[in-house]
């Protein structure tokens, strides 16, 4: 039976997210004053992708990731400037900059074009993050369903996060859904948890993991062509 239910991750596999970092962060340095914000942004990165792991794992909730990470920043930096106040610039950046990757919006005006599919953005995210980015891009005309990890209290690989989008689409059969993501820790694994098959989007052709895998395509627009199949 083909797919029917698309549960699609946002950031790395719809949004150039590592774009939209780039200038939030840029932009929330430069709001304290601080002179040279983009080399800061390497221990940025090291210090976010760690936390996301814990959120990951269910030892930390994205609401306290959201300062967190520019807690420890300050710390290991020396910055002059409130976590808070970089926090609430950061966000704000990451609402306002970074687009979606060439070929993503026409492939969501065909999947939006045919009756016979229900979509839904699972993501692991800040509500005020993800909700400024679905208004500005305009991503709520063509998904039903949003399920955002900070509003429901769970994350992927939580398969709690998919069994709620999957009930807001109307509770279709799990073997007619398909997770799609780049991540393997949290997209794949969160679909294998959940008995639902997983789409790895894959373009910078990393290893990846049989085991979690069921579809591998490295151009976001390959997705058409698979669910047509």
């Amino acid at each position: 039976m083909p797919y029917t239910a698309l549960l699609i991750d946002l950031d790395h596999t719809l949004l150039d997210s590592d774009a939209s970092e780039r200038l939030a962060f840029e932009h929330a340095l430069a709001s304290a004053g601080v002179a040279e914000p983009a080399r800061h942004l390497p221990a940025y990165i090291q210090i976010n992708r760690a936390l996301w792991t814990r959120v990951e794992r269910g030892e930390l909730s994205p609401v306290t990731l959201r300062t967190e990470r520019f807690a420890q920043l300050v710390a290991a930096t020396g910055i002059d400037a409130s976590p808070s106040a970089l926090a609430d610039a950061f966000a704000f950046g990451l609402g306002a900059f970074g687009e979606l990757y060439p070929g993503a919006p026409a492939l969501l005006d065909a999947l939006a074009a045919d009756p016979s599919l229900s979509l839904a953005i699972v993501t692991n995210g800040l509500s005020d993050v993800v909700r400024a980015r679905v208004a500005r891009l305009g991503l709520d005309r063509y998904f039903r369903v949003i399920a955002v990890s900070s509003e429901l209290g769970i994350a992927k690989p939580n398969p709690a996060i998919f069994d709620h989008a999957l009930a807001a689409l109307g509770a279709p059969a799990k073997h007619t859904a398909l997770v799609v993501g780049d991540s393997l820790s949290s997209d794949m694994r969160g679909g294998r948890n959940a008995g639902i098959d997983t789409c790895w989007y894959n373009p910078h052709h990393q290893p990846g993991d049989a085991s979690l895998v069921d579809h591998e395509i490295a151009r976001i627009d390959d997705l058409l062509a698979l669910i047509k199949h």
